[in-house]
């Protein structure tokens, strides 16, 4: 993935940049991420704080529970990025909210004890 790019919500309201390389990139499979997002799992990109800022109008929040934090666009209501006290420091981006969302690379999948069953991927990716 590219070291600076950026990403934005559906009306443009909420938007991010990122300068620097992402730590890791996934799809999660847990149910939360599931519920969150509506769809059969969530892909992700971690970013260091500091390497990271709004661009545009800050999200709205939501603390969907005990240490874990989603935000999204107050407008449209796009699920922008996801904070959890587990990974202190970063922030977690949704890959589809990239401005150029091709340059996404995923390496794993995660939380796949709770993968339904009606997703099947063969790419080949480790699973966790």
């Amino acid at each position: 993935m590219a070291k600076n790019f950026n990403g934005r919500c559906l009306c443009g309201a909420v938007g991010f940049r990122v300068e620097g390389a992402p730590l890791w990139q996934s799809h999660c499979h847990c149910e939360s991420c599931r519920r969150a997002t509506g769809s059969g799992f969530a892909s992700f990109f971690g970013i260091k704080d500091g390497h990271w800022e709004w661009s545009c109008a800050p999200p709205a929040t939501f603390a969907s529970s005990p240490g874990t934090m989603r935000f999204f666009c107050g407008t449209c209501g796009t699920p922008m990025a996801y904070r959890s006290e587990k990974f202190m420091s970063e922030m977690h981006f949704y890959a589809a909210t990239l401005d150029d969302p091709a340059i996404y690379d995923p390496t794993s999948h995660v939380h796949t004890d709770e993968q339904l069953p009606w997703v099947v991927l063969a790419d080949g990716l480790p699973r966790t």
